[in-house]
């Protein structure tokens, strides 16, 4: 038996993806992970203003948030639907196994079939500039602490097993999301107001890190001393 299901383990909340429409912050579809992932990479790239080296007027300084990049690999389960297809919400499960999750995933990096008839019948009427339809708001949710807006930049899918008519009833999933900043949506979008939030939390998470730690680093005053 996995270990998320042995005995005495604590019940956890699930992460997931949540889709918001961008103009009015309706949810319009969840994706939550069936199982936790038990790791989650975390890569940050700095914004600084001075990055070459002996640039000293601006060594310390950022001009905007960091580039972070988010990694994961989950696990998809079509099995305990499977075992009791009729009961509310299983009925999906039991005639397209996993394929309705996946191909919820796939729309997140595709634009739909009406809008690419839509930029089709545009360039033919002689439009110059053709608009893509803005694609829902993707919004990465892992506890209360960390609710933030993301792009999926790339996903790989492992189908693992198959029912009788070929569905995938088994899957890996590993998803690279890229959280996106004020930069990157401007500060009047519903998107970049949850960054902010997600900003203002980071700060009060740090604010609770104990900062007198100099003894523990074999140090009685000031780092450089004086």
């Amino acid at each position: 038996m996995s270990a998320r299901f042995a005995p005495g383990t604590p019940v956890v909340p699930r992460g997931g993806l949540v889709l918001l429409n961008p103009a009015d912050g309706t949810v319009l579809k969840v994706i939550t992970l069936q199982y936790n992932p038990d790791t989650i990479t975390r890569t940050l790239q700095p914004q600084g203003v001075g990055m070459e080296p002996g640039d000293r007027s601006e060594a310390l300084r950022l001009r905007g948030p960091a580039h972070e990049t988010i990694k994961l690999d989950a696990e998809l389960d079509a099995t305990i639907q499977l075992e009791d297809p009729f009961a509310p919400g299983n009925d999906a499960v039991a005639a397209h196994g996993l394929l309705p999750v996946l191909a919820t995933l796939d729309m997140l990096v595709n634009p739909t079939a009406d809008a690419l008839l839509a930029q089709d019948e545009a360039a033919r009427n002689g439009a110059f500039e053709i608009v893509p339809v803005e694609s829902p708001l993707t919004v990465f949710v892992w506890s209360r602490d960390r609710v933030v807006p993301v792009r999926l930049t790339e996903f790989t899918v492992t189908e693992e097993a198959f029912d009788s008519n070929l569905n995938p009833i088994r899957a890996r999933v590993s998803l690279s999301l890229r959280i996106l900043t004020v930069d990157d949506l401007g500060f009047t979008h519903r998107g970049s107001g949850l960054f902010i939030g997600h900003q203002r939390r980071r700060e009060q998470l740090a604010a609770l890190h104990p900062s007198d730690q100099l003894r523990a680093l074999g140090l009685d005053g000031p780092p450089g001393g004086t």
